[in-house]
This record gives C-alpha cells, structure tokens and sequence, in this order.
C-alpha cells in the first residue's frame, strides 16, 4: 500500500534538515494519513479507506462520502475510489427504481 491519500493524492515530500552549520542531510515529510471506516449511505455498510486528515474535511465539507463521490470526476479519482463510486450509483439506481 503506498504512503498516498486516496482522496487528495498527497503523498511523500522531499526536503533537506539544515543544521546551524549550514550542513544539509535529505529528510522525508510524510503526509499524516489515516486508515479510517467511513459509513456509505447508499451502500448502508463501512467503507476502509487509507485518507489524510484534510482528506477526512474535504469529505465532511462535500456532505459525506456518498456525495463526494458522486461530485467528483472519475479522472481525480484513483482506481480503488472509481470502483467504490460505481458501486455507490449502482445502490442509488436500486433504491430509486424500488
């Protein structure tokens, strides 16, 4: 599984630590990521994902995950998250045909 939000796409950033002596060493900035349960509406069960924290507010902000989806362009959506989405507008269709 790699070090990369499922939402956002932040991933792992490169920098040097730079001590008082000016003497530079490479360093990992690692995004805060977070393996989280989100409850889908549509598919009435938890969902795992592996999001950042600004990953988790964009999805509240939108109106929870069922909606972020559906909100988003399948180009902005990493394959894991495309299947999710199909599977999430498939339950609508059901719920709104019965």
């Amino acid at each position: 599984m790699s070090r990369r939000c499922m939402v956002t796409g932040k991933s792992v950033m490169v920098g040097n630590n730079v001590s008082h002596a000016n003497n530079k060493t490479k360093r990992r900035f690692m995004a805060n990521l977070q393996v989280t349960s989100l409850l889908s509406d549509a598919l009435g069960r938890p969902v795992r994902i592996r999001v950042s924290t600004r990953g988790l507010r964009t999805i509240e902000h939108n109106g929870g995950l069922d909606a972020w989806l559906l909100d988003t362009a399948n180009t902005k959506l990493v394959p894991e998250m495309r299947r999710l989405k199909r599977q999430v507008a498939r339950a609508k269709e059901r719920r709104a045909a019965a």
